[in-house]
């Protein structure tokens, strides 16, 4: 296999942890004398992409890691325990604390009165949440954004459980056909445990909470508040706002819809607004 024409500069290992990891793909890649093409076709993805990753512009996909895995003899999986510490770059440095927790959580609780949250986010909607804030960097923005929901995969994954008001469900975002792809995915969530999605009506929605927040538990440990906002969210973890987050959401949940009522309405709003 020849190797093709470099006209990328070679990443710096130093720079970050994404650099790091595509400076180790294109180290295996030319080791074996493959084409960035070659590597593109192994993976999936094209050579444009293999270039941007190996340069360090973009973020993995865990399964270009393990196809970095697979198709290099000596990998002994060095790229798919390198791909957390890569993803997380992806992220704002803010907003690396919560990952980490949320990577880590038995029971994420959350509730959202505009819009889906990052963690059931199909890449449409994804894409098209994100696309509003104009980001310079917006394939890697959503590319993080879905590969978070991996815990969600897991043999075990954490509990999620998500109350969302029935405007979220109503306000179309990117277009009708992402919406019902959207309401797919909730209710394929609603239906299959350990999970559980509530749907607030609106005539019952009394603004008592107007920010989105989520609760997250562990195995050991106090659970942990986020809130988000702008221009950024926050963690809080002092015994009285945890004490009051609980509460809140023990409120919502007694207001929502019950769970078993609440993929029908997802069905019922599929019907009348995107079919």
């Amino acid at each position: 296999m020849a190797v093709e024409n470099e006209t990328m500069e070679p990443a710096d290992p130093a720079v970050s942890p994404l650099a790091h990891f595509g400076a180790e793909v294109r180290l295996e890649r030319e080791r074996l004398g493959m084409s960035r093409a070659e590597l593109g076709k192994e993976a999936c993805c094209g050579y444009s992409l293999v270039a941007k990753i190996e340069a360090g512009d973009r973020v993995p996909s865990l399964d270009f890691a393990e196809t970095c895995d697979r198709t290099f003899p000596y990998a002994n999986g060095r790229f798919a325990r390198l791909w957390p510490l890569a993803l997380r770059y992806a992220f704002p440095p803010w907003f690396r604390p919560y990952v980490e927790l949320e990577w880590s959580a038995t029971r994420l609780r959350m509730f959202h009165p505009l819009l889906l949250p990052g963690i059931v986010q199909t890449e449409g909607y994804a894409r098209s949440v994100l696309r509003a804030g104009r980001p310079a960097n917006l394939d890697d923005l959503v590319t993080a954004r879905i590969e978070r929901q991996r815990i969600l995969e897991r043999e075990q994954p954490p509990r999620l459980w998500l109350i969302l008001n029935e405007f979220v469900l109503r306000n179309v975002v990117g277009s009708e056909e992402v919406m019902a792809s959207q309401l797919s995915r909730l209710k394929q969530l609603a239906e299959n445990p350990p999970h559980v999605v509530q749907i607030m009506p609106t005539n019952r929605f009394n603004h008592m909470v107007a920010s989105p927040f989520g609760l997250l538990s562990f195995d050991e440990g106090d659970d942990v508040v986020h809130v988000d906002g702008f221009p950024r969210g926050y963690l809080l973890a002092e015994t009285g706002d945890v004490a009051m987050a609980n509460d809140a959401y023990d409120l919502l949940k007694a207001m929502a819809a019950p769970p078993d009522e609440s993929a029908g309405m997802i069905d019922s709003i599929v019907k009348d607004c995107y079919s």
